[in-house]
């Protein structure tokens, strides 16, 4: 499955950004995700979703701020991100994998390239 990310950019704190991610390939319609990783840390989960069934899944720091949602007609994933912190500055990457599970567990099979995400404060 190739992986193709896009959207990011510099946004002010409280601001909104929508990242998407085009899915292309055999196992496009696996499951996919969101992480990220910031300057010196490691690469963390942000969200996941299952694309048959919609179920959502996010890491406790984006909850209520983020969304992840998939379009099946455009075979395309996008995270909404709302309310901006300057802590969720980081390359944000897409993935796929064969079950919800080993997207949460951070352990996917494919990676796309990475998008920066910049929130000045």
């Amino acid at each position: 499955v190739q992986l193709q990310a896009s959207g990011g950019g510099l946004v002010q704190a409280g601001g909104s950004l929508r990242l998407s991610c085009a899915a292309s390939g055999r196992t496009f319609s696996d499951p996919k995700g969101w992480f990220r990783q910031a300057p010196g840390k490691e690469r963390e989960f942000v969200a996941g979703v299952s694309w048959n069934s919609g179920s959502t899944v996010y890491a406790d720091s984006v909850k209520g701020r983020f969304t992840i949602s998939r379009d099946i007609a455009k075979n395309t994933v996008y995270l909404q991100m709302n309310s901006l912190k300057p802590e969720d500055t980081a390359v944000y990457y897409c993935a796929s994998a064969t079950s919800l599970r080993t997207v949460v567990a951070g352990k996917p099979d494919y990676w796309g390239q990475g998008t920066q995400v910049t929130v000045s404060s």
